[in-house]
């Protein structure tokens, strides 16, 4: 039997990720089951559960995969202009977002069910731990380069500002998938606004 690559078998977790976060987005983590991600994905259960042992599994690898490439931006957008301001660092994690249309609908479905449900709150506490530390580690280095602007140990300041600046992103999500006359690049402008570099 040949031996599969390494290559075929990420583009295979890819595919299974992709249609995962296609029925996410459309019947919530709850209402979406194993059957129709397999559905959706077209492949055979076997195929699925060889990549991925169970829907927890799959939704942490959406996740991983949408709040994955905000990092990389985020390290991008930092090579090339040095400390990035907090207000900066949010815009681009949401404008990342609303460009990855699937996202919001789907983190406003799971935030919601995290509220009552303690697996999927584990769950969503797996993915914004990594989240809130990379912001954490950009906002110090942000008020280590302005300490006239942060007036504080970074770290400390750090430390107070990330849990305000996290709580930009679920209420442009709200807004943006409940209010049909919502302003996301007014929004997203005043977000870097807010503490501009």
């Amino acid at each position: 039997m040949p031996k599969v690559s390494e290559e075929y078998r990420e583009a295979r977790r890819d595919e299974i990720t992709a249609a995962a976060l296609r029925r996410f987005a459309t019947k919530g983590y709850r209402g979406t089951s194993m059957s129709d991600i397999i559905t959706e994905s077209g492949l055979s259960a076997g195929a699925i559960y060889g990549h991925f042992a169970g829907k927890e599994q799959l939704f942490a690898a959406v996740a991983e995969r949408i709040l994955g490439a905000r990092a990389v931006e985020l390290t991008e957008l930092r090579a090339d202009h040095g400390p990035l301001a907090p207000g900066e660092i949010m815009a681009t994690i949401i404008d990342g977002m609303r460009r990855d249309a699937i996202a919001p609908t789907m983190f406003l479905q799971v935030w919601s069910e995290a509220a009552i449900d303690p697996s999927v709150r584990t769950l969503v506490h797996s993915f914004l731990g990594p989240v809130r530390d990379l912001l954490r580690r950009l906002v110090a280095e942000w008020a280590a380069a302005h300490p006239e602007r942060a007036h504080e140990d970074p770290a400390e300041y750090a430390r107070r500002v990330v849990p305000v600046l996290m709580g930009l992103a679920p209420g442009f999500m709200v807004q943006s998938t409940l209010l049909d006359d919502f302003d996301a690049d007014a929004y997203l402008d005043t977000v870097r606004r807010l503490v501009p570099s």
